[in-house]
């Protein structure tokens, strides 16, 4: 079972019959999700229901006879499941390089409880410094918006099929991948200048959302758990 495997394994532990959960996207929840469709079809896990991320996992989940809902029918999830790009020390997130950030960030919203599942390569400290930040754009005048990023230090590329053809989200939007060449220097700062201009849809820094982030390593697998302030 390899370390992906064993944070999923991990995480899908703590699902408990009757929950609502956030389906996740991406190679990490996929062990998740096929462990999830496992248990529902042996009949370890009743009364499940799972709203999907992306329309890949709800394909998936469906193959697997996972029943789905929808945030309209059930709009407080129980618990979500779902991988990330990068954690730093105090769980801040990058996510979204499966494509389905700006899903990921509504379900993780709905739930009350976030698990994050990782392999021990995704811990940084300071987001930014192992791969691309995914910034959603709408397809008008994206030229503009991918310029305009670029003022804010990072490198800028939009994010291509391999047959060379603009990735298109499960939205109709486009992703640009934005390189910082020494990380984010101040990820809340950050968040709210992207989420100020006007043709950013989502992007995919997920501050203060999860609560818990399982981290499989050599060592086994260990769960870092977010110390709320005290108010």
């Amino acid at each position: 079972m390899n370390l992906k495997q064993q944070a999923a394994v991990y995480a899908v532990d703590m699902v408990e019959d009757g929950m609502v959960l956030g389906l996740g996207t991406g190679s990490t929840f996929a062990y998740a999700l096929e462990e999830l469709g496992a248990r529902v079809a042996a009949g370890r896990l009743r009364a499940v229901v799972g709203v999907p991320t992306s329309e890949a996992t709800a394909r998936r989940a469906r193959e697997l006879g996972i029943p789905l809902t929808t945030l309209a029918e059930h709009p407080e999830l129980d618990m979500v499941i779902d991988g990330a790009d990068e954690v730093d020390p105090q769980l801040d997130l990058i996510k979204g390089l499966g494509g389905a950030l700006l899903r990921e960030k509504i379900v993780a919203f709905a739930s009350r409880r976030f698990v994050t599942i990782v392999d021990e390569s995704k811990l940084v400290q300071r987001l930014g410094t192992r791969g691309p930040l995914p910034v959603e754009v709408v397809p008008f005048a994206w030229e503009v918006h991918m310029r305009w990023l670029t003022t804010l230090g990072c490198r800028a590329e939009l994010r291509h099929n391999p047959d060379g053809t603009p990735y298109v989200t499960d939205n109709h939007n486009y992703i640009v991948h934005c390189t910082f060449p020494q990380g984010i220097t101040d990820a809340y700062a950050l968040d709210q200048t992207l989420h100020a201009r006007p043709g950013v849809v989502e992007h995919g820094l997920f501050l203060g959302v999860a609560s818990e982030v399982v981290v499989a390593g050599a060592e086994g697998v260990r769960v870092l758990k977010r110390t709320l302030s005290p108010t």
